[in-house]
């Protein structure tokens, strides 16, 4: 009996340990993302204000594609910009890198880019990080804003629970937008596809 009171007792201060870091979680990125907007509408400001004809550059017949992100400072750590997922009321900075103490602020760029049609997002399973990402159906919005401004739309176009080893098929590059996070147990990974809207 002693031992099922012990076993409900670690139980229940494990249950509390991680309510209060998700609770923790949430704030830091609800912090961040204050930073992170004003940072773009900042960007935005100054380019509506840039007027072209005032300099004397050329601009190029044919530019190569761009697949590097920029990168802001916030707080020590870098960020790429912001995920919004309406239909969840999500908003959320994304960070650069990824490590288990980023992970703990805010959703991760586990690889690729936006130009590069391969960005994959992962983060811990809070309620307000992607807890909720096995909710979304297919046809859903995803909206991802960068730290220049720019805005593209995806669409969900599919969705699997993977095991943690296949790590090919959350990076294969065959679909735009892939964001995973662990199952409760972590045994293994809610995976949810998206493409570009055109």
């Amino acid at each position: 009996m002693i031992t099922g009171v012990a076993l409900v007792c670690v139980a229940l201060g494990l249950l509390l340990y991680n309510r209060v870091e998700a609770k923790r979680a949430e704030q830091k990125a609800a912090d961040v993302m204050t930073e992170i907007v004003s940072h773009i509408d900042h960007k935005t400001e100054e380019s509506a204000d840039f007027n072209p004809k005032q300099t004397n550059a050329q601009t190029p017949i044919s530019v190569p594609l761009d697949v590097t992100m920029t990168e802001v400072m916030i707080n020590g750590y870098s960020y790429i910009g912001y995920l919004a997922i309406p239909c969840l009321e999500l908003e959320l900075p994304i960070m650069a890198d990824w490590d288990y103490d980023r992970l703990q602020i805010a959703p991760c760029r586990y690889g690729g880019t936006v130009n590069g049609e391969d960005l994959v997002v992962m983060a811990h399973n809070y309620p307000k990080h992607f807890g909720q990402i096995s909710d979304l159906s297919i046809g859903d919005s995803v909206v991802f804003t960068d730290m220049d401004g720019n805005v593209s739309n995806y669409s969900v176009v599919a969705k699997d629970v993977l095991s943690p080893t296949a790590v090919k098929e959350m990076t294969s590059g065959d679909f735009d937008l892939t964001l995973f996070t662990c199952t409760y147990g972590g045994k293994s990974r809610i995976t949810v596809y998206c493409d570009r809207d055109n």
